[in-house]
């Protein structure tokens, strides 16, 4: 009846049980046949709790000291907090105590020591504080000893060298400092000793190289220095993992290293390691030689000799000596490198010559980098057959010819880096077969001819397009406009030429535009005012002309302006971006005047300072003739008979949409005739009759619900023919974000959608996302804080399923709204399944079905297609 109390107790403490483990815990249930409860055969007595990753929520009640039987406590991996009870301690037969991966508070019980029986103490990925215990030195039966990823402070106490039974000690990802102590060499049984992630200083005791039994050695990121001792290979027979990155180690790497031949990884980079690399012949097992930013080789001819002894080296992943002294030349042996190699990384150090041919035979290869050094010659085109290649960086050397077309073979590359060579020639428009491209640096060499259309309007790009100080010719493509997602964009230093393309205005995700050093003329588009992100914009050094348009005042982002030795005339703006005279260049431009007085322009006469109304003049001109093109526009479509059934494609709640093709272009529209009952904006038809009526661009791939679940009808015989990939999924993503936060934090008044879901996501020809149908979008302008807006009760709809929660509950719409929309968007994307679906009833829905799978399951909720 104790025990059955105590469970009960522990039960009570528990508040949130997910999977409803804790309900067989009845009174009208023995206790034995509890789930998670064991019991010993003839007393009755409850000798295990095993309740391991079931995702419960609560503390540990102090009523599990009553349990005076148990042996075995396991509930690691779940949510419990506060402090670990003192009447733990009172468990005199607890063999096994796992209480890693929760929230754990506090300081580790030192009356822990009375469970003198412990084998097993792991307290790991908890938040406990405090100093390690010296009384858990009396615990002579312990053999894994584990409270890594904690907040435990102070030093690795010497009394833990008495645990002469101890197999594993795990104290990494602490805040322990001083010096390794000398008793832990006692521990002769070890085979795991990591104490990695620490503030650890002093020299490793040499004592501890003798344990022969050591299996793993792991001191990564402290600050502990000396030597490697010159017989470790030797005193350490059976190590297979031996790691002691960042720290201040000296001296050479030994020779008797090889001899170690159970040696999985050997990583000793970011120390002070200096001298020739030894032969690792023996070391057949190795997988990671990761030597990176020492002082090792000597910039000789045989540098890397050393490479040649590990062609025996059957499993080798990675191989790395980034940032060193090694000279000479790429031996060709490296073409005999085990094909399970996927990462070489030679990048700074003084290595010349050419590429080896032979280097195509690395068919895994992911990364190759053999950037800052001193090679030369042409890139052979066999690198065109590393098709795993994801990163491929050559930047910084002497190669010379033409960038080999064969790179448009690498379809999995993410990051090219080309620049700084002596590369010349044309860009290859194949780089336009490299989709899976986010990074393209090909600046500072002597790159010739115009930019390829195909290749600049690579949609993938969304962090680096740099083609800076080259001599390339030309205009700017207009598929530029496709980079709506890129970061950074640098063609500065060339010789392009013409207007600057309205169509930049679409890169809304650019924080850095770099034209300068151009032959670039005419006024900047109004459309450049949508790169509401860009922080540096540089255009000086062109023929640019006209006023200084008023929109970058607005651009909040902006931290540089430069838009020096231009044309440009008119009164300089004073507010915004040119208060600051640190931050915007504007001398050279001769017909400028006004400004901050920091500027030192000339004062502006009246005729100068009337000529900023002219646009504004133009600018209802032009509003008003456009209004007046589209109502011909739509006159000419609705007397063709445009508007018949036959084109129709949707009816909503607000009209119908109509297909339809401009006689003017043959641009093909989609024109949404809303019902005239509804109290929006209107026009009139060619006859006089009331017209209401949006036109957008066509999508000619319909809606991201069309392909998450699409119609029998349009599935091939596999049923996978409207099926999006894993890439297309995570770029419509991040189309779809890209698109909330313009409406979200870029407009003067915020606009919340209210009502995200697939069927309102439009896919271009280009498999672009946009957000469309904003039919129940509100406008956030008097609001308490600036996230919310309240309206009355009738106006919040949504879709159920996605729409928030509160939505039912409160008259008010939100940025988190349409963030929690978003979230249910992503789950449906990713597993497949819509929140509508008839297996969600009562309180299990979508984000439930996935929250219950996870970490432990995600590919029994991810969506198959993606599996295969």
């Amino acid at each position: 009846m104790t025990d059955k109390l105590a469970l009960l107790a522990f039960k009570a403490a528990v508040t949130e049980d997910p999977f409803g483990v804790l309900n067989s815990w009845n009174h009208t249930t023995d206790h034995c046949q509890w789930h998670g409860v064991t019991c010993g055969r003839l007393h009755h007595r409850v000798t295990v709790l095993n309740l391991q990753a079931l995702k419960l929520l609560g503390s540990i009640s102090p009523h599990i000291g009553n349990l005076s039987s148990l042996r075995v406590l396991m509930i690691h991996n779940n949510s419990f907090h506060h402090e670990i009870p003192q009447q733990v301690g009172h468990l005199h037969h607890l063999r096994v105590l796992r209480l890693a991966y929760n929230t754990l508070e506090g300081e580790i019980p030192r009356n822990l020591s009375r469970c003198a029986r412990l084998t097993w103490l792991r307290l790991g990925g908890n938040r406990l504080v405090g100093e390690i215990p010296v009384e858990l030195g009396s615990l002579l039966e312990l053999q894994y000893l584990a409270l890594i990823g904690n907040y435990l402070t102070g030093t690795v106490p010497s009394s833990i060298g008495n645990l002469s039974s101890l197999e594993i000690l795990g104290l990494a990802c602490n805040e322990l400092g001083g010096k390794i102590p000398q008793a832990l060499g006692k521990l002769t049984k070890l085979r795991v000793l990591e104490l990695s992630q620490n503030k650890l200083s002093g020299t490793i005791p040499p004592s501890i190289f003798n344990i022969s039994s050591m299996e793993l050695l792991s001191i990564d990121d402290n600050q502990i220095g000396g030597n490697i001792p010159a017989n470790i290979g030797f005193t350490l027979p059976n190590i297979g993992i031996f790691t002691i990155a960042g720290n201040r180690f000296t001296g050479a790497i030994p020779r008797s290293m090889s001899n170690a031949t159970a040696l999985l990884w050997l990583q000793v980079n970011e120390n002070q390691l200096s001298g020739n690399m030894p032969p690792l012949d023996r070391l057949n097992k190795l997988q990671i030689l990761h030597l990176n930013y020492n002082y090792l080789g000597s910039g000789g001819y045989g540098d890397l000799s050393f490479f040649c002894s590990l062609t025996n080296t059957t499993n080798l992943q990675l191989l790395s000596i980034y940032g060193n002294s090694f000279g000479g030349t790429l031996p060709e042996c490296i073409g005999n490198f085990s094909v399970t190699l996927a990462q070489l990384t030679l990048g700074q150090n003084l290595l010349f010559g050419t590429i080896p041919r032979i280097a195509k035979n690395l068919i895994n290869l992911q990364r190759l980098l053999l950037d800052h050094n001193r090679l030369s010659g042409t890139v052979p085109s066999v690198l065109g057959n590393l098709h795993n290649l994801v990163e491929l960086d050559l930047s910084h050397n002497k190669f010379s010819g033409a960038i080999p077309s064969s790179l448009g073979n690498l379809v999995k590359l993410a990051g090219l880096y080309l620049d700084h060579n002596n590369f010349h020639y044309y860009i290859p428009s194949r780089l336009s077969e490299c989709r899976s491209l986010v990074e393209l640096d090909l600046s500072s060499n002597n790159l010739n001819g115009t930019i390829p259309s195909e290749f600049i309007g690579l949609s993938s790009l969304s962090i680096l397009l740099n083609l800076s100080r080259n001599h390339l010719a030309g205009v700017l493509p207009k598929e530029v406009g496709k980079l709506n997602l890129l970061t950074q964009l640098d063609v500065s230093r060339n010789m392009l030429e013409g207007d600057i393309l309205a169509n930049l205005g679409s890169c809304v995700g650019l924080e850095v535009l770099k034209m300068q050093e151009n032959s670039f003329r005419g006024s900047i588009p109004s459309s450049i005012s949508m790169l509401r992100n860009v922080k540096e914009l540089a255009l000086s050094h062109n023929n640019l002309s006209g006023e200084i348009p008023e929109f970058f005042e607005a651009l909040d982002y902006l931290e540089i302006l430069n838009l020096s030795y231009n044309n440009f005339d008119g009164m300089l703006l004073t507010r915004g971006i040119f208060n600051n005279v640190n931050a915007t260049f504007v001398f050279g431009n001769d017909k400028l005047c006004g400004g901050m007085p920091e500027f030192h322009l000339p004062k502006c006469s009246s005729r100068n300072s009337g000529r900023r109304l002219i646009p504004k003049w133009k600018l209802a001109i032009s509003i008003f003739f456009g209004a007046l093109g589209i109502a011909l526009v739509l006159a000419v479509m609705y007397s063709a008979n445009g508007f018949s059934s036959s084109n129709l494609i949707g009816v909503g709640g607000f009209g119908s949409v109509y297909k339809g093709v401009l006689d003017e272009n043959g641009t093909t529209i989609a024109a949404k005739v809303l019902n005239l009952t509804l109290h929006v904006c209107s026009g009139t038809d060619y006859r006089g009759n009331e017209f209401k009526a949006l036109i957008y661009e066509f999508m000619v791939n319909g809606s991201l619900e069309d392909w998450l679940h699409p119609s029998p009808s349009s599935a091939n015989v596999d049923g996978n023919a409207h099926k999006l990939s894993l890439i297309q999924r995570i770029n419509i993503s991040i189309d779809v974000a890209s698109a909330l936060d313009y409406l979200h934090n870029h407009l003067q008044s915020p606009v919340i959608h209210c009502d995200l879901k697939p069927s309102n996501v439009l896919l271009d020809a280009e498999m672009v996302g946009h957000v469309g149908d904003f039919g129940l979008a509100k406008v956030v302008i008097d609001s308490t804080d600036d996230t919310k807006a309240k309206i009355s009760s009738a106006g919040v709809r949504g879709t159920v399923g996605y729409a928030a929660p509160e939505y039912g509950k409160e008259s008010v719409v939100s940025r988190e709204g349409d963030v929690y929309s978003y979230g249910i968007l992503l789950l449906e994307m990713f597993t497949g399944v819509s929140p509508t679906n008839e297996r969600f009833r009562e309180n299990f829905n979508l984000h439930k079905f996935v929250k219950e799978a996870l970490p432990e399951q995600p590919l029994e909720i991810t969506d198959p297609f993606l599996l295969q």
